[in-house]
């Protein structure tokens, strides 16, 4: 089946894609989220990295796609989790308030309609950092898939 095709939904009424809304799934460690579709620019694979003296601990540096000046933010860093042993990533690049930012996560899946309706909120066992910065969670087989909010996330 196509990740791309509407599916029925629990309830058995088929969706429309007014109900649906698509997100790119990224992992970062084992947490899997979700980054709206309509907000990524480009995925690109490991870039080189001028450190920007002086800024913040989340920003990793800027890189340059096609011309353009891309801030590239630690998403491991802005979640408060634990450094990676790995330099593999890649980066999401998105769009916001006329900037270009590269969320820098370890890997990047695929592309998941979700139905608005199975969207739940936050547990109350998710941590305030991840609450702060996500507009709710979906249910995948065997873990949660964190949504985030992009404009929430590039706010520091």
């Amino acid at each position: 089946m196509n990740a791309l095709t509407p599916q029925a939904s629990d309830t058995g009424n088929a969706m429309t894609l007014a109900d649906v809304v698509q997100f790119v799934t990224v992992k970062v460690g084992k947490q899997s989220f979700g980054i709206p579709v309509l907000d990524v620019e480009d995925i690109i694979g490991p870039q080189p990295v001028t450190r920007v003296p002086l800024s913040l601990p989340v920003i990793r540096g800027s890189l340059n796609l096609r011309g353009r000046i891309v801030t590239a933010v630690d998403l491991r860093t802005r979640l408060s989790m634990p450094k990676s042993e790995s330099d593999h990533h890649m980066n999401v690049v998105v769009e916001y308030k006329g900037d270009l930012y590269s969320l820098v996560v370890d890997e990047v899946g695929d592309v998941l309609n979700i139905h608005d309706a199975s969207i739940d909120p936050h547990p109350a066992t998710m941590s305030a950092k991840l609450r702060e910065v996500s507009n709710g969670i979906h249910k995948l087989d065997g873990e949660l898939l964190v949504l985030l909010d992009v404009s929430e996330i590039l706010t520091f």
